[in-house]
């Protein structure tokens, strides 16, 4: 009964038989591979973490790996020059390509090192000393060599270097072999102009994807002697530093806590770009800008949408226009700038003058046909020689410029200028007549200069602000000062393709003037999805980057070439963060005022009314006293 029982439980008396034990040991090899059988079929049907992330197939060839739909090949540094800059693989990092970067450091014995050296020293000295005594002349490469070892000795024995065998592997992907081949050769190229040299791992493409796959093999083990101080200078993850001795301070450097000081002329051209959502901070961050540049002698003038540079132009003593059709001051299309050179003819600045207001028009009027245009053409023509404005004059002497309304009464006495002059009545005689049929008569001799649109219509304000711009070109190319120009919203004028083409021109030829022109807008898709847009930011040399919208992000993503991360910090980012470009530098930025700017240049609501709510009572009680 005892025996019976503890069979059944799968346990052996000690007093079973040799055949007893037998074949209580078969029916444990039966169950245990029933078991194992049961648990393959069990497993056949349990996806892993391997068979997720796993590709398709994998075809290995003597000089690529086929990865699933991805071609693959590995490259490994062989050799290094004798002095190598800081920073120098960023160019491949930041290159716009899928790769994957392995660094292995062997650390090696320091009393190897200098051993093997004190041979090495021995061995150069000895071949000096001969090469003296023979009187050959001196080879500079034996005694550089000697140095350089001498002094290493000593970093190596003060414990200032260490030295390393250093491996360096980079595996490219691509979608097909002709693209591996281009990305290959442009990554060599790359490397190549650091004086480093590189090699294919042919028939080892299996062993280089192992090696710079997340895992820490190195199955290629090719590697370089070096010291600690050049290894350094190979490390990817660097923080950019945008600190010069002069300029503006924009912010801080979110990754290092220092200064972005910069200076915006010292760049190939001095425009700028603001691209940020609604309340992402681009204007506080363009307001601390021109505050700032006002303290070092640079003229500002804006073209503000909204009355947002009120408050920052009463503060600083600035000029600040109106434009509206009721407002006194008024602006005149048809100035001409008087020329700073006497090499500028006036036939140049007349034609120049023509182009512009036949894009004014079309932007008042609408689309003209072919014919109505040479008729606008001469039309214009005609009417600056009603005012004795011709080629050969000197500007300096002109009196009086035409207006709106004298290019209409040209065009109502012109064979086929009737239509053209129906259609230019309402801003002459009808309800816009009070925006650009007037003389000017605003004064813009002061460092800052702000024109407001805020009162007009949206019909009108394209207008408006082309109007404005272009009176500013005017002004510029009449004097030559440092200057900048901050047009914000500017989506209003891409809307536009004369307006659009107008702005791009000028963006162009600023540079020439000693102008730069900051560019606002938080409509990125109307602005980019124009070519003029695209042109613009082409052309611009310093980026500001704020908070985006998700609906932007992409578009953004693609013409900056950001990495997700970076996607990511413009997505998450607070008021005044984001990413700062000057030339191929960037960095992230926070946008940082002392008390006394942020009460100047805020544009919180909240903060405005606790500002003039103490202003109230300051006065009030400076009344009571």
């Amino acid at each position: 009964m005892f025996g019976q029982k503890n069979k059944n439980l799968g346990i052996l008396p000690p007093q079973a038989t040799t055949q007893e034990q037998l074949a209580f040991e078969e029916s444990v090899v039966e169950k245990g591979k029933a078991f194992v059988s049961e648990e393959k079929i069990y497993r056949q049907g349990v996806a892993t973490i391997r068979d997720l992330i796993a590709p398709a197939a994998l075809k290995v060839a003597p000089e690529h790996l086929e990865l699933g739909s991805q071609w693959l090949r590995t490259l490994f540094v062989v050799t290094y020059p004798r002095y190598i800059s800081v920073g120098w693989f960023e160019q491949v990092i930041d290159y716009a390509a899928a790769m994957d970067v392995s660094m292995f450091f062997y650390p090696l014995p320091s009393n190897i090192i200098l051993k093997q050296m004190r041979n090495k020293v021995g061995v150069l000295e000895a071949q000096l000393s001969a090469d003296q005594e023979k009187g050959a002349p001196r080879d500079p490469m034996r005694e550089v060599a000697l140095r350089d070892i001498e002094q290493l000795r000593d970093d190596i024995t003060q414990g200032i270097e260490k030295f390393f065998r250093f491996g360096l592997y980079v595996t490219l992907y691509a979608e097909d072999k002709e693209k591996l081949d281009h990305l290959t050769k442009v990554i060599e190229d790359i490397i190549g102009t650091k004086m480093v040299y590189t090699r294919r791992a042919i028939w080892q493409t299996e062993q280089g994807f192992n090696s710079t796959l997340p895992l820490g093999n190195d199955e290629l083990n090719i590697g370089f002697n070096m010291q600690s101080s050049p290894c350094a200078s190979s490390f990817p993850f660097i923080s950019v530093e945008l600190t010069s001795d002069s300029g503006v301070l924009y912010g801080i450097n979110r990754h290092n806590n220092s200064l972005i000081l910069f200076d915006r002329f010292s760049l190939q051209n001095a425009n700028s770009v603001v691209f940020a959502t609604s309340g992402a901070g681009k204007s506080y961050a363009v307001k601390l800008e021109i505050l700032r540049s006002l303290m070092l002698g640079v003229d500002v003038m804006v073209i503000d949408p909204e009355r947002e540079y009120q408050y920052l132009s009463d503060a600083v003593g600035g000029t600040y226009v109106n434009i509206s059709l009721n407002s006194l001051s008024k602006i005149n299309p048809f100035d001409l700038p008087t020329p700073s050179e006497e090499t500028v003819k006036t036939g140049d600045i007349i034609r120049s003058a023509v182009i512009m207001l036949k894009g004014l028009i079309r932007i008042m009027i609408g689309e003209i046909s072919h014919t109505e245009d040479s008729v606008l053409d001469r039309a214009l023509l005609e009417t600056y020689a009603k005012k004795d404005i011709m080629p050969d004059t000197d500007l300096k002497t002109v009196k009086e410029m035409p207006l709106m309304s004298d290019l209409q009464e040209v065009l109502s006495g012109m064979t086929g200028g009737e239509d053209l002059a129906a259609r230019l009545d309402k801003y002459t005689n009808g309800t816009f007549g009070g925006l650009i049929n007037n003389y000017t008569n605003v004064d813009v001799n002061n460092q800052l200069v702000v024109f407001s649109v805020r009162d007009l219509e949206d019909e009108l304000r394209p207008i408006a602000i082309y109007t404005i711009i272009n009176y500013i070109w005017n002004k510029v190319r009449s004097e030559l000062k440092k200057r900048i120009l901050v047009i914000d919203e500017a989506w209003w004028l891409m809307q536009h393709e004369d307006s659009a083409k107008f702005m791009f021109a000028l963006v162009k030829r600023c540079r020439k003037y000693y102008l730069g022109i900051t560019t606002i807008t938080q409509d990125v898709n109307d602005f980019l999805g124009s070519p003029y847009g695209q042109a613009i930011l082409n052309n611009s040399a310093m980026q500001l980057l704020l908070k985006q919208a998700p609906a932007a992000i992409d578009q953004i993503a693609k013409i900056f070439k950001l990495t997700q991360s970076e996607r990511y910090l413009l997505l998450e980012s607070n008021v005044g963060e984001g990413i700062f470009f000057a030339g191929v530098k960037h960095a992230a930025i926070k946008v940082v005022a002392s008390y006394t700017e942020d009460q100047i240049i805020t544009t919180d609501p909240r903060q405005l009314l606790e500002i003039e709510e103490a202003k109230k009572e300051f006065e009030e009680s400076v009344g009571e006293e």
